[in-house]
């Protein structure tokens, strides 16, 4: 996974330009993730993001092509994933009609016919070999989504296949790509990635943004809600992760719960209404048990009492 250096992405030609172009599309980056983002499109390297589900990995992809125009391939990872589905396979169904074709109109060419059933013709691309081809709009975006979910055969192929950027197919031949594309895996850590495939990627840990960046992404992704309820909303998030919960909420649960509490035409919230929107926030039953009552109020009065003040007045 060299890269190539020097990538004509004129799009960013310093880190604060980064910041500034993902803000454009509602993405709040800090410092630190836009300095890798930078260093990655620069120097031509994979981007590995790890942290928990929901902080906002996969959307850093989704605003990188947004930014840039160029074209996202998603290719979402899952256990038993193999080259069939990552790179390629054939059009079996297409292949039999041309067969049944030839076969009725007494076709005997045998080497002809079967040069045409492995042609570009009867190819189906999948995402890998999708991202090699040439684009006019540039070099795409490849995005390897929940790398932690396959297998480590999977990640010995992956290595091969990216270190060149570069697939074989035996009935054409080696297809490389004409620029590399930019790659961003993530992993969500539910197994440790090799190390192998890590070093060769640039690496950030995305972790849970403090108040005043969450807020920042409330405002910019709910634009619609009321101030107060927003200061309100991730101050109880916040709150919330610091209980001991099955699966904490990420900044994408935020972003929902903000939404519900808008389309409920909420001011302000209550312990009613945090018991009866609670699915939005967290989806394990156990984590919503412990959270009704008494619970509620107690996290919400703490969340209240540390909310940072606003505009020089108490919040």
């Amino acid at each position: 996974m060299a890269g190539e250096k020097g990538r004509d992405w004129p799009e960013f030609s310093s880190i604060d330009e980064v910041q500034s172009a993902l803000s454009q599309v509602g993405y709040v980056c800090g410092r630190a993730l836009a300095t890798v983002l930078y260093l990655s499109v620069r120097l031509g390297r994979p981007l590995f993001l790890e942290g928990e589900a929901g902080v906002g990995k996969t959307e850093i992809a989704k605003a990188l092509a947004a930014v840039t125009g160029r074209r996202l391939i998603r290719l979402q990872c899952f256990e038993g994933l193999d080259a069939a589905s990552a790179v390629y396979e054939w059009n079996f169904a297409a292949q039999m009609v041309a067969i049944r074709t030839a076969e009725v109109s007494g076709q005997a060419d045998r080497q002809g016919l079967q040069a045409e059933l492995f042609s570009r013709e009867y190819l189906i691309e999948r995402p890998l070999l999708q991202a090699m081809q040439p684009d006019a709009a540039g070099a795409p975006i490849l995005l390897i989504d929940e790398i932690d979910r396959t297998d480590e055969p999977f990640e010995a192929f992956l290595l091969e296949a990216l270190s060149d950027y570069q697939v074989t197919i035996p009935e054409l031949g080696p297809i490389k790509a004409p620029e590399p594309p930019m790659v961003i895996l993530t992993s969500n850590r539910t197994r440790e990635v090799h190390d192998a495939l890590k070093r060769r990627c640039l690496y950030h840990w995305v972790d849970y943004p403090d108040f005043d960046r969450e807020l920042d992404i409330l405002n910019a992704r709910v634009p619609d809600a009321a101030t107060a309820l927003s200061r309100e909303v991730v101050a109880y998030v916040q709150a919330l992760r610091t209980e001991d919960l099955f699966k904490k909420p990420g900044v994408a649960e935020t972003i929902d719960w903000a939404n519900c509490l808008l389309a409920l035409d909420v001011v302000t919230l209550s312990p009613e209404v945090i018991a009866d929107t609670l699915g939005a926030i967290l989806k394990y039953q156990d984590d919503i048990a412990r959270l009704q009552g008494s619970e509620a109020k107690r996290i919400l009065d703490a969340a209240r009492a540390s909310l940072p003040e606003q505009e020089g007045r108490p919040a």
